[in-house]
């Protein structure tokens, strides 16, 4: 099994004063890692990165975001050129980290909204943004894997079905579905149907629970859920996602302000063991 820890447990931005937390990942079991990659101002950040992570014998993915600056969905083509020159930077940073695959919100920007539903142009925008970005990527060899966002953090793409239809007008086959439990426990009406459904694009899982918490210690229905990923053979990648509360450009959207575990490390060591209960 390939499963990581997301690196925003403890912080947006990796740097050396991490490595103790790197490490932590490694000694719990997981055989790989989830590193934010947001700052994109110093490239070679990665590649240093690249080398501490491999050291530890872990093998790394990479997660960004685009915000209200470089919104793909936004009427402003400046702005949207500005997503497909980030987008290409955080898949140069990918490479440079030693990572085969980047997710999160390449399509649309996190936590910005227009007071309505997203409109036909706003989706076509975004498809436009995702081509050049697929292709891109297609050419340095990295899969990208989109995430659909509860309806409070975005507009755009907020369930499974949502993401499949933009996926597949993007129509490129390294592009595919991030699945989040923690955004499906509020969006989908049955888990075990969206997985089984759209099971085709699915090429990453977030594990995370309803309070962003111990995998396991909430009300997201994880029998339900392994299940559903056993029954379509699902063989990729997993990574837990639990927010601290060091993380200054996330917590406005994502409203992580209570702490609701015992220790960082608590949820890293026992994630891993939750997730194993159900694959081997």
């Amino acid at each position: 099994m390939n499963c990581a820890m997301n690196m925003f447990l403890w912080t947006t931005h990796v740097t050396k004063e991490h490595l103790p937390q790197l490490q932590l990942v490694k000694d719990s079991g997981y055989n790989m890692v989830e590193i934010p990659v947001l700052d994109l101002s110093d490239m070679q950040h990665y590649r240093w990165l690249a080398k501490e992570i491999a050291a530890l014998g872990l093998t790394p993915l990479a997660i960004s975001a685009r915000g209200e600056e470089d919104n793909p969905c936004s009427p402003d083509p400046a702005v949207r050129a500005l997503a497909v020159k980030n987008n290409k930077l955080a898949i140069d940073a990918t490479k440079l980290l030693g990572a085969k695959k980047v997710s999160g919100l390449l399509h649309t920007a996190l936590g910005v909204f227009t007071g309505q539903g997203p409109t036909e142009q706003e989706r076509q925008w975004s498809v436009e943004v995702m081509k050049e970005t697929a292709q891109y990527a297609k050419d340095q060899g990295i899969e990208i894997s989109l995430e659909f966002i509860n309806r409070f953090e975005c507009y755009l793409t907020n369930t499974t079905a949502d993401m499949a239809a933009l996926v597949t007008e993007i129509g490129f086959d390294n592009v595919g579905i991030l699945y989040d439990t923690f955004h499906a426990n509020i969006e989908e009406k049955s888990t075990s149907d969206a997985i089984k459904t759209y099971a085709h694009l699915i090429n990453h899982v977030h594990i995370s629970e309803n309070d962003r918490s111990t995998p396991g210690t909430g009300q997201v229905c994880w029998d339900e859920t392994f299940a559903a990923l056993d029954e379509v053979n699902y063989q990729g990648t997993f990574a837990v996602e639990a927010f601290g509360l060091n993380l200054p450009e996330l917590i406005p959207v994502v409203k992580i302000w209570r702490k609701m575990y015992e220790s960082e490390e608590q949820i890293c060591r026992d994630a891993i063991k939750f997730i194993k209960n159900y694959r081997k």
